[in-house]
C-alpha cells in the first residue's frame, strides 16, 4: 500500500494539537529580572499527529464493516529524552504499540509500519524515516504489546534563537514603563524567529489513504 504521509502532510500538521510556537508558556509575564518569561526547549518536542495514533486492519482489506475487523492497534506511552553536543541536539522517542485481534485461534505475526518525522516551525517536514513493529500473537492470545523507538538530530544553530531576538524577549522591564505591558511575542519578527527555531519529533502509524480516511471519519 502506498503511504499516505507524503500527500497528506499538510493535513497531519494542521491536525496537530501541538503548540504553534513550541514550548512558549506564560508569555508576556515579567519575571524577577524584569524580562519576559518565555519557557521553551531547543530539543524537539515528541508528539503523535492527529489521526495517526491508531490503525485498523480489515479482512477482507477493502472492507470497513465491523464484521470484517481483523486487527486494531494504538501507539501509547510516548516518551522522549534529549542530549546535546556542541553542534546538535539528539532526541530519542520511545513508545509502545498495543494490538488486539479478532481471531485468536492460531499463532500469528503482524507487521505494522510507523513513521517518524522532524517538523520545523509547525509545518515544514525536514526529515522522515519509516520503520516497522513486529507483533507476535500466540494461539489463544487476543492482545499483545511491543515497544519501539524513533530518533532525530537537530542542528544546534537552527534550534537556537538569534542573539538579537533573545535580547528582545529577555530585556529588563520595569512596572510602569511604557514597554512593560508589551509582549515581545506579538512582534512578527520575534514570533517568526521563535517558530523557525522550534522543532517537533512526530511519531505515528504510516497509514494508507484509506486508513487515514477511516480514522478521520469513524
Amino acid at each position: 500500500m502506498k503511504s499516505a504521509f507524503p500527500s497528506t502532510s499538510k493535513l497531519l500538521v494542521a491536525g496537530l494539537t501541538l503548540l504553534s510556537l513550541a514550548g512558549c508558556a506564560r508569555k508576556g509575564e515579567i519575571d524577577e529580572t524584569g524580562g519576559i518569561t518565555v519557557v521553551r526547549s531547543a530539543c524537539p518536542v515528541a508528539a503523535i499527529p492527529a489521526m495517526t495514533g491508531d490503525i485498523t486492519l480489515f479482512n477482507p482489506a477493502d472492507s470497513t464493516d465491523a464484521r470484517a475487523l481483523d486487527v486494531t492497534a494504538s501507539i501509547t506511552n510516548l516518551r522522549s529524552t534529549c542530549s546535546e553536543t556542541a553542534n546538535e541536539f539528539y532526541s530519542e522517542a520511545t513508545f509502545d504499540v498495543e494490538a488486539r485481534r479478532a481471531d485468536a485461534s492460531a499463532p500469528r505475526d503482524v507487521v505494522l509500519p510507523y513513521f517518524s518525522v522532524v517538523v520545523r516551525g509547525g509545518n515544514a517536514v525536514i526529515a522522515k524515516r519509516v520503520g516497522e513493529v513486529h507483533i507476535s500473537f500466540a494461539a489463544g492470545q487476543e492482545r499483545a504489546q511491543v515497544s519501539a523507538k524513533a530518533a532525530s538530530y537537530v542542528d544546534r544553530t537552527a534550534a537556537t534563537l538569534p542573539p538579537e531576538i533573545d535580547r528582545k524577549i529577555h530585556q529588563k522591564r520595569k512596572a510602569g514603563d511604557a514597554d512593560a505591558a508589551l509582549d515581545p511575542m506579538a512582534e512578527p519578527e520575534v514570533r517568526d524567529a521563535v517558530q523557525r527555531s522550534s522543532f517537533e519529533l512526530l511519531v505515528g502509524f504510516n497509514l494508507s489513504q484509506d486508513q487515514l480516511r477511516y480514522n478521520a471519519t469513524r
